[in-house]
């Protein structure tokens, strides 16, 4: 991570082979993989990642820190800290997940730790927004489901989830049950649009063509 001010070692060190990470592909229609439980509700982005590491170049790194100070205060007891869920894909959350201030810092140290999508109670608009923006699916469930999927993976860490966009289903372990998303965002997932600038490298032909007949684009030749 490039931060233009000296930090401490990271009391959270990630293995020494990182996690994998969204690829910069475009169609999402399912994520499968363990998950990781993260009760309670209201969980803010200063909680995600703390003000101080907002000042980093580059959100290289940035994985270490998620939850910095709520890891520090637990001494090894987060979720996010349990050996038996390092390597999670899915992250499972309770009401208001990612509210706070607007920091896309927030949902790339979450992605950065490894995780591919989440699914919740409810999500902070902007929050989701981001989310949208890098690929990583937000699905919501009513209470009873998100309990019961937490509960499953509190007994069974080792219990593997399918986060199904096209049935809007999620299956873990022999549990399933439905989850929702609203259609925009469902079908910028499945169509592959949600990749900006995905996008904008596979219409590059077009781009040229258009640039060509633009009078000002030739001024400087």
């Amino acid at each position: 991570m490039s931060f233009p001010f000296p930090l401490p070692p990271s009391p959270f060190p990630l293995p020494p082979s990182p996690l994998p990470q969204i690829p910069m592909i475009s169609e999402v229609k399912s994520v499968s993989g363990r998950g990781i439980p993260l009760t309670g509700n209201d969980i803010d982005t200063d909680r995600i990642i703390p003000a101080r590491y907002l000042r980093c170049v580059t959100f290289d790194g940035l994985g270490e820190y998620a939850f910095a100070d709520d890891r520090i205060g637990l001494k090894g007891e987060h979720a996010f800290d349990q050996p038996q869920y390092q390597g999670a894909k899915i992250l499972v959350v309770n009401r208001n997940f990612g509210c706070g201030s607007s920091r896309e810092h927030a949902p790339q140290a979450i992605a950065k730790w490894g995780i591919q999508a989440l699914i919740g109670e409810s999500f902070a608009e902007i929050f989701f927004g981001n989310c949208v923006a890098m690929g990583i699916p937000c699905v919501t469930a009513d209470s009873e489901t998100v309990k019961q999927i937490q509960e499953i993976l509190t007994n069974n860490p080792q219990a593997v989830m399918t986060l199904n966009l096209e049935t809007m289903q999620v299956q873990c372990d022999n549990f399933i049950g439905a989850v929702s998303m609203g259609e925009g965002a469902k079908n910028m997932f499945i169509a592959g649009t949600w990749d900006a600038c995905g996008q904008l490298v596979a219409s590059s032909d077009s781009v040229r063509a258009t640039a060509a007949k633009l009078p000002y684009m030739s001024w400087g030749k």
